[in-house]
C-alpha cells in the first residue's frame, strides 16, 4: 500500500531495472503489470500510457483497501471502470469523466452502503435481543 504508482508498475523487472541503471540504457517501462488484460487490449502505442494509468490505480486501490475503516468493493470497482473509460478513450476518443466526479460517486455510495449495514445490523442486534427476553421470561 506504501509503494508509489512507478514502483508498482516496474515490480517483477527489477533485474531489467538494475541492468538499466547499470549500463545506463533506456528503463523498462513495465514488469508484471505487462501480463493484464488491459494494456493486452491497449494498442502499441498506448501499451506505455495504459501500464502507467493501471499501475497509479492499482496503487490508489491499495491504499483505500489498507486505510479505510470498512471494506468495501465499490472504489475499486469505479477504478476499474475508469481504466476501462481511459481504454475507449485511447481507441475511439470518447473523454471519460473527471476523476473527482468518479470519486465523489465513490463516496457516495460507500456511505449508503455503510448506513445500510449498520442499520441491518442494528435491527439483527435489536431482534437477538427480543429473543433473549423472551427466553428469560420462559
Amino acid at each position: 500500500a506504501k509503494y508509489p504508482a512507478s514502483t508498482l508498475q516496474i515490480l517483477g523487472a527489477e533485474k531489467a531495472l538494475f541492468r538499466a541503471l547499470k549500463t545506463r540504457s533506456n528503463t523498462p517501462k513495465y514488469g508484471l503489470l505487462y501480463h493484464s488484460t488491459f494494456i493486452g487490449r491497449a494498442g502499441l502505442k498506448n501499451k506505455g500510457r495504459i501500464s502507467r494509468y493501471l499501475a497509479n490505480k492499482c496503487s490508489i486501490a491499495s491504499r483505500i483497501d489498507c486505510f479505510s475503516e470498512t471494506q468495501t468493493t465499490v472504489f475499486g470497482e469505479k477504478l476499474r471502470q475508469q481504466v476501462e473509460d481511459r481504454l475507449k478513450f485511447y481507441e475511439t476518443g470518447d473523454i471519460p469523466k473527471k476523476n473527482i466526479e468518479v470519486m465523489k460517486e465513490a463516496m457516495e455510495e460507500a456511505m449508503q452502503q455503510v448506513e445500510a449495514e449498520s442499520s441491518a445490523k442494528k435491527k439483527k442486534k435489536k431482534k437477538k435481543k427480543k429473543e433473549e427476553v423472551a427466553m428469560d421470561e420462559d
